[in-house]
């Protein structure tokens, strides 16, 4: 009679190998973008730009035709959409029910989570670049049109744009992750700094510390001296923490 054998495979050498992180890149940049709810507010930030660096070129009496002061205010449209793209980086597949798939595939929830953060942080950092090249375009047909002009931009400055715009972005992407609805996360995302600004009116001494439209237009307009501590107080509080509550809520959430 003869004996079946069965030969013993190590677990080590069954498990599926571990996908690179660059690919959990690609894949979470590929669906931060190929949405048309991502695609119309792509377009609505490129004309929201052009139109907001139209507002220093109409105004040029009253307006400094300098470059930090086009970047600023090509700035605000930037931050204006950019940061809702990132929150549905975060949400939509909460929404759409598609996290088990994505869990599935990458059962290390962490990693998937800092890919869309990833993700989230390259598209702003794009639409930073593309709004800056914007600003200088506004300030050359300004000059074109016989202006005086200015493109002395600091280095504070310039490294403080950058900030700005990544920071508005991490912010609502800490939203997202926490709260895993995109309505409620969008809500906050705007909601929440207005609330902070009256309460600032009200309570002058607490409005440096908590409100963002005071903390980050000081770095934007590099204004960094004495304000550190206020600066690092408002990101701990509404980018660190959310964003440590939603890596929690994400990597122990039950998938359905």
């Amino acid at each position: 009679m003869t004996a079946i054998t069965h030969a013993v495979v190590p677990l080590a050498a069954t498990s599926a190998p571990e996908i690179p992180l660059t690919r959990l890149l690609r894949v979470e940049w590929r669906k931060s973008i190929d949405t048309r709810a991502a695609r119309w507010l792509l377009v609505s930030t490129a004309v929201l730009s052009i139109v907001a660096v139209a507002v220093p070129l109409v105004r040029a009496t009253d307006l400094a035709q300098i470059l930090p002061g086009y970047a600023a205010t090509v700035s605000y449209a930037v931050t204006l959409l950019v940061p809702v793209i990132s929150i549905l980086t975060l949400t939509s597949e909460w929404s759409q029910r598609t996290v088990l798939t994505t869990f599935t595939q990458e059962p290390r929830r962490s990693r998937v989570l800092a890919a869309k953060l990833g993700a989230g942080s390259g598209l702003a950092t794009i639409g930073g670049a593309v709004g800056f090249l914007v600003a200088a375009g506004g300030l050359q047909l300004s000059d074109a049109l016989g202006r005086d002009v200015s493109w002395e931009i600091s280095t504070k400055q310039l490294v403080g744009y950058a900030l700005f715009v990544l920071l508005s972005s991490l912010m609502g992407m800490a939203f997202g992750a926490a709260i895993h609805n995109t309505a409620g996360a969008i809500v906050l995302y705007f909601a929440l700094p207005t609330l902070m600004m009256i309460v600032g009116v009200a309570i002058r001494s607490l409005r440096d510390w908590v409100d963002t439209t005071t903390t980050f237009i000081w770095l934007l307009r590099g204004e960094w001296s004495g304000h550190w501590a206020q600066i690092a107080t408002s990101i701990a509080i509404w980018v660190a923490l959310p964003l440590a509550a939603g890596l929690i809520r994400t990597t122990r959430r039950e998938v359905r």
